[in-house]
């Protein structure tokens, strides 16, 4: 098993940044500002002699237990609880605070082996460190996050104790099976601000993982989770609410938005996250067209539904027939994430979108789907003649694209490839993902030749006159 390493800290003393630096990645969220990083975030150790799984979290403050603040210390207090070794982090250019020796005390109670990091030591003589010894967390570690000094040094110090385990699990893992090599499915939540998506993760894993205050704006970063759903292993995408771009002010929150970007193309499936309690808005249309430009898997979740009466129900309807009308390929489901009402179907869902993004499309089968298309509705003529289609095959998935060979087919219009999106969805029972549909022209196989010989006759000289 990786031993697990989270790392502790007031904030704004660059707990993030080392989590980025020992992850190899971009994954936290980093500004000089505090009070940055709220849930605690995973990551998989990438530096180290053995591998280990990183934990990021939020400004602890262990005398704060009201607010938001509470909330956050809840997140640090379960990253101490599931740790192996805390890398406990303060600022060297700010020396020991009153905010440090808190922590230090409350860490000493923990039973976790305790690292003492002074970070942003770029620079500084070895004397600076010497007040950090009254924390009595033995030997300060010296270290620039943002430029990687000292890094390597601290892991290695960090693992010691786990490389002989790490060996002694490697050679009794020698000789058994292989793991599966299909890589597990990736759902990212996504929606507007306090629609409850934090609420949803909690829900389907069965624990309060992710902080659901009742405000919009709690969750900044990307969190991802992991957890398993009749015998499939799933990572869940926490993602920040998604507003208008002109509702967006804190430089915090742009970076959400950004964060909300990437975790979309990261995923196999998104779960676009609606709020029943509320008209569908513009906002949740922009979100759909992201997804759709992305070529994602999608599923829709009206949440809060229970608290809806007929009349009600009925208005959410005509409002996503109004304004998302293009997502009528994705399957929509009525959930309560607070009551956990749902949520089953949801998942099935979920997992039959992402089966249809993956899917195998054999061109005989497409070739006659085609064909039963034609025959059924032909493309209309484009003056004197009529795009011909030939042969289909696949030409990619995630989305599926299907490449349709033919003659004049740059003539074809928009309502025929969509009559062609449709057949092809209910043909091989793609519900859930986009289909992208291209068309290639033949061209004439003597056509090259006969250019090669015009061109050869207009370089051809007269004759010579004496």
């Amino acid at each position: 098993m990786k031993p697990v390493v989270a790392i502790v800290g007031r904030p704004n003393v660059g707990k993030s940044t080392l989590f980025n630096r020992l992850t190899r990645s971009r994954a936290a969220l980093v500004a000089d500002m505090p009070g940055l990083t709220r849930d605690r975030h995973y990551g998989e150790g990438r530096l180290g002699p053995v591998a280990s799984l990183v934990i990021d979290t939020g400004g602890f403050d262990p005398a704060e237990s009201s607010g938001m603040q509470h909330a956050v210390n809840q997140q640090a207090e379960q990253a101490i609880a599931e740790s192996d070794v805390l890398l406990f982090v303060v600022d060297a250019r700010a020396g020991v605070t009153g905010h440090d020796r808190r922590i230090a005390e409350r860490l000493r109670t923990s039973g976790r082996r305790i690292l003492l990091v002074v970070n942003k030591a770029e620079g500084l003589p070895v004397s600076a460190f010497a007040e950090f010894f009254e924390l009595g967390l033995g030997d300060p570690l010296p270290v620039a996050a943002a430029h990687g000094e000292g890094v390597s040094a601290l892991m290695d110090e960090a693992l010691a104790p786990h490389v002989v385990e790490e060996q002694a699990d490697a050679q009794e893992g020698s000789g058994g099976e292989e793991g599966s090599a299909r890589p597990r499915n990736r759902i990212a939540i996504v929606g507007r601000p306090n629609v409850g998506k934090s609420t949803l993760v909690n829900a389907l894993i069965g624990e309060e993982r992710m902080i659901a205050f009742d405000a919009p704006g709690t969750t900044r970063d990307a969190i991802e989770v992991e957890f398993t759903f009749d015998g499939q292993s799933f990572v869940l995408i926490d993602t920040a609410g998604v507003r208008r771009k002109g509702k967006v002010f804190e430089a915090v929150e742009k970076f959400s938005v950004v964060k909300t970007l990437q975790a979309i193309d990261q995923a196999n499936v998104v779960i676009l996250l609606l709020d029943a309690a509320s008209e569908i808005a513009e906002q949740d249309a922009h979100i759909a067209g992201y997804i759709l430009d992305s070529g994602r898997a999608l599923v829709l979740a009206i949440n809060k539904w229970d608290g809806l009466d007929n009349e009600q129900r009925e208005r959410i309807r005509r409002e996503m027939e109004r304004k998302l009308h293009f997502l009528n390929w994705a399957r929509t489901h009525q959930i309560s994430a607070l009551r956990g009402t749902g949520l089953g179907a949801l998942m099935r869902s979920a997992v039959a979108a992402e089966k249809a993004a993956f899917a195998k499309l054999s061109t005989p089968r497409l070739t006659r789907a085609l064909r039963a298309a034609v025959e059924r509705q032909e493309p209309a003529r484009a003056g004197l003649t009529r795009p011909k289609m030939r042969y289909a095959h696949q030409g990619g998935s995630n989305p599926p694209l299907i490449v349709v060979h033919g003659n004049a087919l740059s003539k074809i219009q928009d309502s025929y490839r969509r009559y062609l999106e449709g057949w092809f969805r209910t043909e091989f029972d793609l519900q859930g993902t986009p289909l992208r549909i291209e068309f290639r022209s033949s061209t004439n196989p003597y056509e090259r030749r006969t250019a090669a010989r015009r061109s050869r006759a207009g370089k051809a000289r007269p004759f010579p006159v004496d």
